[in-house]
């Protein structure tokens, strides 16, 4: 018999997803510029000051083409900008615009939104508990051989 348990993994990317659904469909409702679901972990990732294509896509866990897709997709549409790096003149920084820093505050608002609906959902414990152990330093993941 298969077990139906879904691994923690799987659990946490369910979970992700009920955010990430939850704040495109608001956002779609308050008629804000469609996103993609890279395009809105790529803003989630994204430092104030700027940050590079490839660190964007090492944060996303994407490949450099795919973050150079959405970052192109949100300049498009004005959310974002390319900027010299005053670091390295070969490296252009990625940006919010004024657009984009509006649509990065109107989507805090929404996630803090569904964070208290989860709590209606199952408990203002619970969500303090899975907060605080998300919170906590897990460290560099382990070198495991198979068993």
């Amino acid at each position: 018999m298969q077990s139906t348990r879904h691994s923690l993994p799987q659990l946490l990317g369910e979970a992700r997803r009920w955010f990430e659904e939850g704040l495109l469909a608001a956002l779609e409702a308050a008629g804000a510029v469609p996103v993609s679901p890279t395009q809105a972990q790529l803003f989630a990732v994204l430092d104030d000051q700027g940050t590079t294509v490839s660190e964007l896509a090492r944060r996303m866990g994407v490949t450099r083409q795919t973050a150079h897709q959405a970052v192109h997709g949100l300049v498009a549409t004005g959310l974002l900008e390319q900027v010299p790096d005053s670091a390295s003149a070969r490296q252009r920084l990625i940006r919010r615009t004024q657009e984009g820093e509006r649509a990065h505050r109107q989507a805090a608002v929404i996630l803090e939104r569904l964070e208290e609906q989860l709590a209606e959902r199952i408990g203002q414990k619970a969500v303090d508990a899975l907060r605080a152990a998300l919170e906590v330093p897990w460290g560099r993941p382990p070198s495991l051989s198979p068993k």
